[in-house]
């Protein structure tokens, strides 16, 4: 059994990777998609399912298993072609493995998100996409709680987390709090890079 394999059954639940991404820039891109107010928790596809984007493709039909994300072709929205840095950082990651969904992912101030498992994100599971996350505004008084325990992510950081396990959000603060994730295919080149920044 490889050294990678051996690491990758061994992985933390919790693993910053050595990749950072330029804060200002993904705020910019972010405010100039002029969001609307919105109350609790807001999901903003910036790569969906292809039919999803453009109304005239057929929809694939019906999966077996929609965990690893074969079922269907994906697309860039119009959003993410209007963002030229959050392009950018999906561009970087399609240079080495295939992307998938891709959201900007929203948490109003004051709320929080309950505890709950994603039973396909995880990097063990045979059939699966890998999500990493990406924070991009954060104010004190938000936590990601992953196994009850706070996961210290940083704005600009990148950020593999096995959300097979438990875990919740709390967003104390004054204001929303906003992640972007990208699922992507565990290729040899993403196990690598996390088997890499676990050693």
């Amino acid at each position: 059994m490889s050294t990678t394999t051996n690491i990758i059954e061994q992985t933390p639940d919790r693993v910053k990777l050595p990749l950072t991404f330029d804060v200002e820039k993904m705020q910019t891109d972010i405010k100039a998609l002029g969001f609307a107010a919105f109350n609790y928790y807001d999901a903003v596809p910036l790569r969906s399912p292809a039919h999803m984007v453009d109304p005239s493709l057929p929809p694939p039909p019906p999966a077996d298993d929609y965990a690893d994300g074969t079922w269907t072709d994906w697309k860039n929205t119009k959003m993410l072609e209007d963002s030229p840095y959050l392009s950018e950082i999906v561009s970087f990651f399609q240079q080495h493995t295939r992307v998938t969904l891709v959201r900007i992912l929203r948490l109003a101030a004051g709320e929080e998100v309950r505890e709950h498992t994603d039973p396909t994100l995880g990097l063990h599971i045979e059939r699966s996409v890998v999500r990493l996350t990406i924070p991009v505004f954060v104010k004190e008084g938000v936590t990601f709680y992953l196994n009850n325990t706070p996961v210290e992510m940083k704005t600009g950081e990148c950020w593999y987390l096995n959300l097979t396990d438990p875990h919740r959000i709390t967003n104390a603060s004054n204001a929303e709090r906003i992640n972007i994730t990208i699922d992507m295919e565990p290729n040899q080149w993403v196990r690598e890079i996390i088997a890499d920044s676990v050693c």
